[in-house]
């Protein structure tokens, strides 16, 4: 016998009733990977997300940053990142998923167009001018305010690499409310992060009262995975996340972008060397692999808290989301699950749900600050 849909809409309130008060409140981490130029796998998941969001609390204008209390993101994903928490000027997000995957994809040719340089124009690079006029677009309102870290609706966390210091450099919300000497343009951001050295000449960018000064490459180069930072971040941040006291009380999802590099793609020389592109793609999904081991390892007695979707060979948006999901074990190696990467994405949004919109104030005043920021340069004090 079918039930109606009254009764089916009654269990499902029951449902998330059940799952609400069996967890208690979690804090949500998004976090999204970069890596190559077109970020479709992420893509396609944060639209699936918001879609499986919207579904399941019948609310069409629900946003993704509406569910969860941080999101990171590094190179393209960082992009996502930042368009899907950047605030319209009335408190809600800039961009819907399905727009934001929309922009980049419409701008992929403008974002990495290539341009030959060197003596005899064999070296290939991107255009700096180019991907500059695309993102400025992207995070300036219609107002015409250009957006800098503190007008984002949740917190915000983007790594790079500082050539200055020889470290690595986390822009951050939290540090940006604190101190406009860490409060950094949205879109030099996104342009820092993603400043592939291979691609891209080195960034330089200050903050909104030129104090600290950055002079950045890819932030895939040292945390392509930015799950971990996020994590770390906020089990370290008291201010913001006063209820966490460990990963137990976290709910992470992980968003990657598909790996860069395989035995088939590996370019090697005559000499049986690889080439510099192969190197940088080595690297960036050697650090990804690295984070979602340790993570798996920090979560192996509450496996559901930590979701990774990652494509496993496929090179489609649909076949990404219907190939079975893998999982870290601990102490090395995976597995493949049963359900596919679309299906881990239905079972988290089920959980994010039933636990409620995230309570976390839009922008935190920076009266309820634990403490100031030192004005000397530190790249890593934003990591706390």
């Amino acid at each position: 016998m079918e039930l109606s849909q009254a009764t089916l809409e009654i269990f499902s309130k029951l449902e998330q009733k059940w799952l609400s008060h069996c967890e208690g409140k979690k804090t949500r981490i998004l976090s999204i990977d970069g890596g190559g130029t077109t970020g479709f796998l992420a893509g396609a998941a944060l639209i699936h997300l918001e879609d499986q969001i919207r579904a399941k609390t019948g609310d069409s204008h629900s946003r993704i940053a509406d569910f969860f209390d941080i999101v990171a993101g590094t190179g393209i994903g960082a992009l996502f990142a930042a368009m899907l928490t950047a605030e319209d000027g009335n408190g809600r997000p800039l961009f819907t998923a399905t727009d934001a995957v929309k922009f980049v994809t419409e701008k992929q040719s403008e974002l990495y167009k290539v341009k030959h340089v060197g003596v005899f124009r064999r070296q290939r690079r991107f255009s700096g001018t180019n991907i500059d006029k695309v993102l400025k677009e992207a995070l300036t309102r219609e107002d015409g305010k250009v957006l800098t870290l503190k007008d984002t609706c949740k917190p915000l966390l983007v790594p790079c690499f500082d050539l200055k210091s020889s470290a690595p450099f986390v822009f951050s919300r939290a540090d940006a409310t604190e101190s406009p000497s860490y409060d950094f343009e949205l879109w030099k951001v996104c342009r820092a992060t993603s400043a592939t050295p291979s691609l891209f000449k080195p960034f330089n960018l200050s903050s909104v009262d030129g104090k600290t000064s950055c002079l950045a490459v890819d932030g895939g180069l040292v945390m392509n995975n930015p799950s971990a930072a996020a994590v770390t971040h906020v089990l370290h941040n008291k201010r913001d996340f006063p209820s966490v006291n460990g990963v137990e009380d976290l709910l992470v999802l992980s968003l990657g972008n598909g790996p860069l590099n395989s035995t088939s793609s590996l370019k090697l020389s005559r000499n049986g060397d690889c080439s510099t592109a192969s190197v940088v793609d080595i690297v960036l999904d050697g650090v990804s692999e690295t984070v979602d081991q340790m993570l798996g390892n920090a979560f192996c007695w509450n496996r559901t808290d930590y979701v990774r979707i990652q494509a496993n060979g496929v090179a489609s948006t649909e076949g990404a989301l219907k190939g079975r999901g893998t999982e870290s074990l601990p102490f090395g190696g995976k597995r493949l699950l049963t359900e596919t990467n679309g299906e881990r994405i239905e079972s988290f949004v089920q959980r994010l749900v039933a636990s409620g919109k995230s309570s976390l104030p839009p922008s935190p005043c920076k009266e309820t600050a634990v403490s100031p920021l030192l004005t000397a340069v530190s790249p890593l004090a934003n990591g706390r």
